[in-house]
This record gives C-alpha cells, structure tokens and sequence, in this order.
C-alpha cells in the first residue's frame, strides 16, 4: 500500500481509503462489515473515512466495533457532520456550534476513541455563519478531538473563504471530500486548481461511479439483480440510472475492458487508478459487501498509468464526462 500526504500537512495516508457509506449498519450484516474493515486491514490500508449520519448513526459504532484491537496510532480515522442525525429535531443537523458539539462527543463515542484525525463538514450549511463554524472546528482541534479538518463537496469559492478562517485560526483544513471519477469530472475547472493553491488535497468517493465502471452493466441488458441499480432503499439506484447507465455510456465503458486486460487490472482497479493519477487526489475512497472486493480494489494503489493510456481513456469517452462545475453544490437549505 503506497501513502500520500493529505493536503498540506505531514499526516500520511494510505490510497487507498475504506469507506462504510452504504454497507455497515445497512446493507450488510455486521460480521461481514467487521470481516471487510479487516481485510482492509490485512491489504495495508490504514485510513477508513464513515460520517453520523451513515445508517443514521449505525455504521460509525459499527467500524468502531470493526477496528477494536487495532493500534489507534497506526490508523487515520475520519468522520463527517452536517446530515440529520437522532431523532432528527431542529438542532440535530447543519453546521452550528451546538450540533458540531454535540455530533464530534456523539461520533467519538461510537467509534470508540478519543480523537478522530480528520474531521469534515459533510456540506456546505448556508443557514450558519461560515466563521461560527470555523470557529466551531477550532475550538475542536483545540480540545484535541480532532487532528485536522477537511470538507465534503466545497466548491472554489467556499473553500477559498474557509481556508482564509482556518489560517486566521491557526487550524489546517487539509481536505475535500468530491465525487470524482471518469465520468464525473466538475471538481477539475475550479476546484481542483484552487486546492492546489490552498495546500487542499481530495479525498474522492465514488471513483468506479458507483460500480459503472466496473463492467457489470451492460449496454441494451437488463441491470444485474442484487446491484447498486436496483436497490431502491438507500443505495442510490435513481442515481446511479440517471448519471451514468446511458447506452452510450456503457457502450463506452464497454471499450475501456481492452485497456485495462491490456494492464492486467480489472475494470475497477483501472477507474480507481485513473482517479489517483490526479495529483491533487490523496486517496480513493472505497467501500465493500465482501471482503474481496476491499482487497481487490486495494491492490490499485501504486498503479501508475501513463500518459498513452490516459489519452486513449479520454479519447473512448469523448464527450460523455460531466464537467459542468456549477454541479459542485451542497443543498440550498438544511434537510430534515
């Protein structure tokens, strides 16, 4: 497993991050999930990323559970906050001083440790003063709660203002949390390059577009039974269909399997590649039902594709990428 500095800082990790949005607590039974955090374990992968409001608070006690045992200095743990969570009520979700609060002691608990590393801003809340929350986050990393904060689905502008409060704090935002992938590019025209200039590293989920880039669907054939497609109970399935499982989409994708036999990777491995030839991208995000596909998607890392392949991926899907960046946003108003 190769590792990356995350933003500009001296934490290391690794490339490869386990991810538990859609699995534990869930999706999946939780010796499975606790079999996958340890064959995430076993590939050398030492960062796993959850957020409250997984499973609705579920999937962090459940990786806490998961990694019990573990040496806590030998992992990057990260968790999220902005999401409804509990009961739901008028305080439990956004970006104020009394939810941050409340939420960093909740996640703490669950995950079973005294500090996470990173902790994010699971989106952008317009309904709070950005410097209330600046000030929220500081007064976190003071209390030694969390190490560094980072962001989820910031655009330039957001980062840029949240960069300037941290510096004037003395605290390190370190990261962005994005979709990024092969097909979904909208961080590259602004977020990316005003990353770059700020020292702020991605931390990309959904690099196989929630599995379209693995193959499995296919052009002009019906979605295979027991896939993300057709889980209509929190696994994105509308999503998933809109974004990305046109014809001429997959017919598309259908064209990137020579390259990657070619590679002697699998589909999946390649999409996770080709995330991390960015530069700016720290660290894929991936998560599991089973424990083979953690250990599988891991052996990514430290694939170097050349400039030759990342042409003639670009050449095959031609105009198919979204990269409007104005899809960089966050909800206009909180959610209930």
């Amino acid at each position: 497993m190769e590792h990356r500095y995350l933003g500009n800082s001296g934490l290391k990790i690794s490339e490869i991050t386990y991810g538990n949005w859609l699995t534990h607590g869930s999706q999946v039974e939780n010796d499975t999930a606790t079999k996958c955090v340890h064959a995430a374990l076993d590939a050398g992968i030492s960062t796993f990323d959850t957020a409250d409001v997984y499973a609705n608070t579920v999937a962090e006690q459940v990786l806490g559970d998961a990694l019990k045992g573990q040496r806590r200095e030998s992992l990057e743990i990260f968790t999220k906050v902005y999401f409804p969570t509990g009961p739901k009520g008028h305080n439990d979700t956004g970006l104020s001083r009394k939810h941050m609060m409340e939420s960093i002691n909740g996640s703490l608990r669950r995950l079973g440790t005294d500090y996470v590393d990173l902790y994010q801003a699971h989106r952008y809340d317009y309904e709070t003063p950005l410097e209330e929350t600046m000030q929220a986050f500081a007064d976190i990393v003071r209390s030694g709660k969390a190490l560094y904060i980072g962001v989820s689905e910031w655009n330039a502008d957001q980062l840029r203002a949240a960069h300037h409060l941290a510096k004037d704090l003395g605290i390190q935002l370190v990261s962005n949390q994005p979709q990024y992938n092969m097909l979904w590019r909208v961080i590259e025209e602004r977020v990316v390059p005003t990353s770059k200039e700020l020292g702020i590293s991605q931390i990309v989920w959904s690099p196989i577009a929630q599995g379209a880039l693995t193959g499995k669907y296919k052009s002009g054939q019906p979605v295979p039974e027991g896939s993300r497609a057709t889980d209509e109970d929190g696994g994105g399935a509308e999503s998933i269909r809109s974004r990305y499982l046109q014809d001429d989409k997959l017919t598309a994708i259908a064209k990137l399997e020579p390259i990657a036999a070619e590679l002697g990777i699998t589909m999946a491995q390649l999409a996770i590649a080709w995330v991390l030839a960015n530069d700016n991208v720290a660290t894929a995000l991936v998560g599991a039902s089973r424990p083979e596909q953690i250990a599988s998607n891991a052996e990514a890392a430290g694939v170097t594709l050349d400039a030759d392949v990342l042409s003639r991926i670009d050449d095959i899907l031609g105009d198919l990428p979204e990269t409007d960046p104005n899809k960089t946003k966050s909800p206009a108003t909180r959610l209930t």
